[in-house]
């Protein structure tokens, strides 16, 4: 029997407590900020009706009540926050596992900062579900699965990630290193771009309605994407670290492609992008964490790491320069 400290209580970290604790050999933990809200049994219902039900063992927002007793922690968080909490945690850490359910918001690199050098960590590249909160703290939407997923580890034994394919009931690729698992053109890269596609030429004009990220996603999105790819793939060859381009990820040839096959994929049709309802109609969010999370805590780390190796990045400076000053005007 394992125990699972999960930190975060947003959609994933809802779904991820409620696919673990519907398991036999798994207990766990919540640490939120706001564990008054939670309720002790917990689910997530899936596009064809089935429902993880799950019973938590403890909800808190002290960690010294969950940590030192928990094998593996596992941060479910915005990147604003990881370094944070990763700082409010280390002094209960002694030899448990500290992971993060995506790594390319900076979790490798806080870690690497915070903890010691043998401290195991571990992190997945991509999240494994799509996923939304119906009710917070009680019941959550999982929209997608992952057909496989891809981890790094550090100071861990060979049959870490089986686990996880026991738990999760899908395949975990084992990662070279943590680089592997940090850089990804997923979210800080694809987010940006179609936000960029969408407004970097609004003048304040409300919409009629709520525009749908990917069911209306455009060939200037994908052109924007494989461009801003195009320079992180050069990073990526500097490095010697291995990651599918957006076209070859997307089983695609070209923007249109692109297009058609973001459009098409059946979990993404729902989504809709960033905005909020005025008196007038809709218009952008700059708040939302399409914004405060995948331009500083994604995209931002991409870019640090290419002027490290002298990399020239004019696309990514394009859109990093214009959702960073978007952000700071709004």
């Amino acid at each position: 029997m394992k125990t699972i400290c999960i930190c975060g209580g947003g959609a994933l970290g809802l779904v991820m407590a409620s696919v673990l604790s519907s398991t036999h050999d798994v207990t766990v933990c919540i640490l939120t900020a706001h564990p008054q809200q939670w309720s002790k049994s917990i689910s997530s219902v899936d596009g064809t009706g089935k429902v993880y039900q799950g019973v938590l063992a403890k909800v808190t927002d002290r960690p010294e009540d969950v940590i030192p007793q928990s094998d593996i922690v596992l941060l479910c968080l915005p990147g604003f926050l990881i370094e944070q909490t990763l700082h409010q945690i280390a002094p209960y850490v002694t030899t448990q596992a500290i992971g993060s359910i995506v790594s390319s918001t900076g979790f490798f690199f806080q870690a690497h900062r915070i903890f010691a050098k043998t401290t195991p960590l571990f992190g997945f590249q991509r999240v494994p579900y799509i996923a939304r909160v119906r009710e917070y703290g009680h019941v959550a939407d999982l929209l997608g699965y992952k057909q496989s997923l891809y981890m790094a580890t550090e100071n861990l034994p060979a049959d870490f990630e089986t686990l996880w394919e026991h738990w999760l009931h899908t395949p975990v690729v084992h990662l070279l290193n943590y680089l592997e698992a940090s850089l990804t053109n997923s979210n800080p890269l694809l987010h940006p771009a179609r936000l960029y596609g969408m407004w970097h030429e609004w003048k304040g004009e409300p919409y009629k309605q709520q525009t749908l990220f990917y069911a209306e996603w455009d060939n200037y999105s994908s052109r924007v994407y494989i461009a801003m790819d195009n320079e992180f793939q050069r990073l990526c060859q500097t490095l010697g670290v291995r990651i599918p381009s957006v076209l070859d990820y997307y089983e695609s040839t070209d923007a249109v492609s692109l297009t058609n096959k973001l459009r098409s994929i059946k979990a993404f049709q729902t989504i809709k992008a960033p905005m909020k309802e005025t008196a007038n109609g809709w218009v952008p969010d700059f708040g939302s964490r399409y914004f405060t999370e995948d331009f500083p805590y994604g995209l931002q780390i991409v870019k640090d790491l290419t002027l490290t190796h002298q990399i020239e990045t004019p696309v990514i400076d394009k859109v990093l320069m214009w959702g960073t000053k978007t952000m700071e005007t709004c």
